[in-house]
């Protein structure tokens, strides 16, 4: 890994091709992509099948596609219990901080003869994607869990998980009780395009959902993205990306550490160090460079390292902090000597991270907020995954006589003004 001055004609050029990084979006991959969602809209669940044997499982048939009761009630004999253990506390961390974000329904009568409000309210049907995880061996369920508990405490009747099967047919037996905990009304077997096509427009044994949330490879990026506008979408997100600003007072151990643990996710995946020590930026590619070798994805972390990571030593934190906002991270860690008052200066980023004890994997699995959040810049105007995703808010109208009256003319000259003389005359006809 590198270090680069800032600012500097060749910083500026590295920082461009990891914030322009990412999977592009070739013409036959969407093209293919945009047909399996076709077939899957016309056949249902015998494109399902089809797709699932070419690429999953060779003896797929349609009695396979939900899960059953008795196959999720057995997956917990198969696990360690204080796994289940670990997955109820964080269960109970998700769900106590989505709670907050619940949103009421309001109505006020502050202008006479007026009502004005907003009902809010869930959507009907939710489709959470979950990855599989290497051939469905290192199963996602905090991601399961980030997506069906907001889904729920939002209020939707029905929340539905597609998830890719394994060669033999299973799933992981620590998904099937991540979704039983997080209260999953059903667990299908169908991944990649072909679930989410299957979530988007339902099946004979897949609900359609009115919202998909949850990430995924770029073929399910590819997939939210065509569906979107006939369903809703959480976001298209690109591949995972940590920024840490740290000062001489960081430890490089755990600046290394907290890098890797986004490196290793994807080649494409970006780690930035952004400090105003020589000393940090040095130690910490020394730690990198140790802690890489005894790491079990080291050549996906040593990948996404080499092509886009980078530490950058900046004149002061100001110009830290000036540069992690125009990145707009999805992550960003800060480990200085005043964490707090930098955070206050902070204005785009997915999840911030405060302070030495504070590495990302507590915000991926324990804390509470959720880990489904904007990629690629994307924080400087979007959010993380939430209850809000899976509401909707309809606003509430209604004027008296002398209301409509008092503002009849000022509706009629607005309407004039952009041409639209059928609105000025559903007025006008009211005026008589």
């Amino acid at each position: 890994m590198k270090t680069y001055k800032y600012p500097s004609e060749e910083a500026q050029e590295k920082i461009d091709s990891i914030v322009n990084r990412g999977e592009d979006l070739k013409k036959d991959d969407l093209g293919r992509v945009g047909s399996i969602l076709e077939d899957v809209k016309k056949r249902g669940d015998s494109a399902i099948v089809e797709y699932t044997k070419q690429f999953d499982c060779p003896d797929f048939n349609e009695g396979s596609i939900k899960i059953s009761d008795d196959e999720i009630n057995k997956a917990f004999t198969e696990v360690d219990i204080q796994y289940v253990k670990a997955l109820e506390s964080a269960a109970i961390n998700i769900s106590d901080f989505h709670q907050r974000q619940v949103r009421e329904s309001w109505i006020t009568t502050d202008r006479q003869g007026t009502v004005l409000g907003q009902s809010v309210n869930p959507v009907g049907s939710a489709g959470i994607y979950v990855p599989g995880g290497l051939a469905g061996n290192t199963p996602l369920v905090s991601s399961l869990l980030m997506g069906v508990i907001p889904a729920r405490i939002a209020g939707v009747d029905t929340v539905s998980v597609a998830t890719p099967s394994k060669k033999d047919g299973s799933v992981s037996p620590y998904m099937l009780i991540a979704a039983k905990i997080a209260q999953a009304d059903g667990v299908y077997r169908a991944g990649s395009a072909w679930g989410i096509g299957a979530l988007a427009y339902g099946t004979a044994t897949i609900p359609r959902a009115d919202v998909i949330a949850g990430p995924g490879n770029i073929f399910v990026t590819m997939a939210k993205k065509l569906v979107s506008g006939f369903v809703g979408i959480d976001m298209v997100a690109g591949p995972s990306e940590i920024l840490v600003i740290a000062d001489e007072t960081a430890d490089p151990e755990f600046i290394a550490a907290d890098m890797l643990s986004q490196a290793e996710h994807d080649p494409l995946a970006s780690a930035i160090l952004l400090t105003d020590s020589q000393m940090t930026a040095d130690k910490t590619i020394n730690a990198l460079n140790s802690q890489l070798a005894r790491l079990l994805r080291k050549e996906t972390a040593e990948k996404s390292i080499k092509d886009f990571g980078a530490v950058f030593v900046v004149e002061t934190i100001d110009d830290a902090v000036e540069l992690s906002n125009r990145i707009a991270p999805e992550h960003l860690e800060i480990i200085t000597e005043n964490s707090s008052d930098v955070m206050g200066r902070i204005k785009n980023a997915g999840a911030v991270f405060v302070g030495a004890y504070t590495p990302e994997p507590v915000g991926d699995y324990f804390a509470g907020p959720n880990h489904v959040l904007p990629t690629a810049g994307a924080a400087r105007f979007s959010s993380a995954l939430g209850v809000e995703t899976f509401v909707k808010r309809t606003s509430i109208i209604h004027y008296s006589k002398p209301a409509f009256d008092a503002e009849a003319e000022d509706i009629i000259r607005i309407a004039e003004i952009e041409g639209l003389d059928a609105h000025a005359a559903s007025v006008k006809v009211r005026m008589k």
